[in-house]
């Protein structure tokens, strides 16, 4: 799907020439290397106003943006699953203030960190539960392998949670294997980024009855149109961008560890990846 403006600036409230201001900023960052390419739309009240490409979506292979670039969204697949659990809250499936261990029993009777090395932690019970608004606030005590900021964080590598997906392992043996770690902090005290949106996608699932993958794309992607928004593609898909990071050395460098793989997950049970990520948005 190719994304074109509908309407014009004029008509939508904007001036063209500073919109064309916001495309000559972002034109810098594929000049000096920190981008490879990208693409930009801006929309009010529905309509996209402006849109715009530069640069190359694979530059190894010459390949330039184009309208209909699929992109990588990652992390962004947190709130689409957000709201496919608000669905099911809106049909009373569930309260906020329940406990998560009424549908996933693995979360019953969890432990919190307190001291200790990765190799040996000392643990506390949890005095509180995980809820489900704990799962949608980042505030459950759950956290992320690949941060390097804590002891628990070293505990999820040490469990195979690192930044690449376990292999072999479905969203419900992540929840189980996540269930048997220790928390960061005593769930509902603190913040913390890290597996709460995936744990939210399994029970999304276990409620809905149907894979979170499958409901998002009957209650969200289809009715909204996003024909282009899709847990994986094959390999090859010519229309997706190469995934690229900032190089030590200045500028940028290929990422395939990542960009290469599979992507799908956590918010999928029939997918293993760590995080609910579809694939693209088109």
């Amino acid at each position: 799907m190719s994304i074109t403006p509908e309407v014009s600036p004029e008509q939508a409230g904007f001036d063209a020439k500073r919109l064309a201001r916001v495309d000559e900023h972002f034109r810098r960052y594929v000049e000096d290397g920190r981008l490879a390419g990208w693409q930009l739309a801006i929309a009010r009240d529905g309509k996209v106003v402006h849109a715009s490409v530069h640069g190359q979506r694979d530059a190894e292979a010459g390949l330039p943006v184009e309208p209909d670039t699929m992109w990588r969204i990652y992390s962004m697949t947190k709130p689409i699953t957000s709201v496919a659990a608000m669905l099911l809250w809106e049909e009373g499936r569930f309260e906020l203030t329940d406990e998560i261990a009424r549908w996933l029993p693995e979360f019953r009777d969890m432990r919190v960190y307190q001291k200790g090395s990765a190799s040996q932690p000392f643990t506390v019970p949890a005095v509180e539960p995980i809820r489900v608004w704990h799962l949608l606030t980042h505030t459950s005590g759950l956290t992320y392998g690949f941060l390097h900021t804590s002891v628990v964080d070293a505990i999820y590598r040490g469990a195979g949670y690192d930044v690449a997906p376990k292999p072999g392992a479905d969203l419900a043996q992540n929840c189980r294997d996540w269930a048997a770690l220790p928390l960061l902090f005593q769930p509902g005290t603190g913040w913390g980024y890290g597996v709460s949106t995936d744990v939210l996608g399994r029970l999304v699932e276990v409620i809905a009855g149907v894979p979170l993958a499958d409901l998002i794309r009957t209650r969200i992607l289809e009715p909204l149109g996003m024909a282009d928004t899709v847990w994986s593609v094959e390999p090859g898909e010519p229309r997706l961008a190469a995934l690229y990071v900032p190089s030590p050395r200045g500028g940028r460098v290929r990422f395939d560890a990542i960009g290469l793989r599979p992507t799908g997950g956590a918010g999928a049970s029939r997918l293993s990846v760590s995080e609910p990520v579809p694939t693209c948005l088109g």
